[in-house]
């Protein structure tokens, strides 16, 4: 894992992180943003502490605990990364309002041309402002995007006290069985 400077993490702000996305994927997580730690490392997710990449494996998204650096062995198993909006900041809240709503927009094209099976956002009080539905829950929604189903799920940050492994676990596995994924845990040689 690298360990970087607060000089390399203050470079980092406003830094982008490539999607890891192909088309006709079965899910698509997408993220609210990159963090400092992430933009630094160049992968999604990369915070120690960070909740993903666990949560993928204990979810049966993958085999094994992935690390970041092996983002793009998703693709393989159907899944991508994206965020909502792509520059990086230290806090979610840094983000305006309009930058939210303004990240949806890209995020529909991106899409309408990727065509996922499922879009999973992450955070469910970024999906409320970034697509004006305040009263969204976690779970799959009534909203589809060009034919693509929406699932918004908690936020997997450790920052996030209110979801508990085990019942972040457990609302990922949810959208893995209604993608018609098989548990990755389990396919194991």
């Amino acid at each position: 894992m690298p360990r970087f400077t607060t000089a390399d993490l203050a470079a980092a702000r406003e830094r982008t992180i490539p999607d890891v996305i192909a088309d006709g994927l079965q899910v698509l997580f997408c993220g609210i943003n990159p963090g400092l730690w992430s933009a630094a490392a160049g992968h999604h997710f990369a915070r120690p502490g960070n909740r993903f990449w666990p949560t993928l494996h204990a979810s049966g998204f993958t085999p094994r605990v992935m690390q970041p650096a092996e983002q793009e062995s998703l693709l393989t198993l159907g899944a991508g990364v994206t965020n909502i909006a792509a520059r990086a900041t230290a806090r979610a809240d840094e983000l305006s309002r309009d930058e939210l709503r303004d990240g949806a927009r890209l995020l529909e094209a991106t899409v309408a041309a990727r065509r996922p099976a499922w879009l999973a956002v992450l955070g469910v009080s970024a999906y409320r402002v970034a697509f004006d539905t305040p009263s969204a829950q976690v779970g799959p929604q009534e909203r589809t995007l060009d034919g693509t189903r929406v699932w918004v799920l908690p936020n997997p940050s450790g920052l996030n006290a209110h979801w508990p492994p085990a019942a972040l676990a457990e609302a990922f596995a949810g959208l893995r069985r209604a993608a018609g994924l098989p548990d990755a845990r389990e396919s194991r040689s």
